[in-house]
């Protein structure tokens, strides 16, 4: 999924409320393809594992979604795809990604969402998709860049 050095897709929206925050969740879940890494950036209580969990709602996913602060990664199968939300929060150190034996999850069948992405900063592969949320008054501010070629086309279906 990581070709080309286009310049990135940027899309920006207010997020009112966590309804808000499930339906941009929601909203991204059929543009996904495998082999996508979407990296997922903001402060804590931001509403990242809460895009999350909009997310696998628009995939059909009718089950908890937990954070996986403590056990570095949740797996939730599809028919068509493996998606994997990583959350390195508690990472000191990069090297823990291979440490920890999480390399192999990031491949073509599956897709990855990423918390906490800086925390093992360049032991990663590069992101199709990164969204910022940050708080904005009292809502937050979703900003979604496309990396490559699939994130673009993710913005670029957004942003119709």
């Amino acid at each position: 999924m990581h070709t080309g050095d286009h310049k990135p897709a940027l899309l920006s929206r207010f997020l009112a409320g966590e309804s808000d925050t499930l339906a941009a969740g929601a909203a991204l879940a059929p543009h996904l393809v495998p082999g996508m890494v979407i990296y997922l950036t903001g402060d804590l209580g931001a509403g990242k594992t809460t895009f999350v969990r909009g997310l696998l709602r628009g995939l059909g996913y009718p089950g908890k979604v937990r954070s996986p602060t403590f056990t570095l990664v949740e797996l939730y199968k599809f028919s068509k795809l493996y998606l994997y939300h990583f959350d390195f929060y508690r990472f000191d150190d990069p090297r823990e990604l291979g440490d920890a034996g999480l390399h192999e999850y990031f491949n073509a069948e599956s897709v990855c969402l990423v918390e906490w992405p800086e925390k093992a900063a360049g032991s990663l592969p590069a992101a199709d998709l990164r969204i910022a949320l940050r708080f904005e008054g009292d809502g937050r501010r979703m900003e979604m860049e496309g990396r490559t070629e699939a994130g673009r086309r993710c913005i670029a279906e957004l942003g119709h």
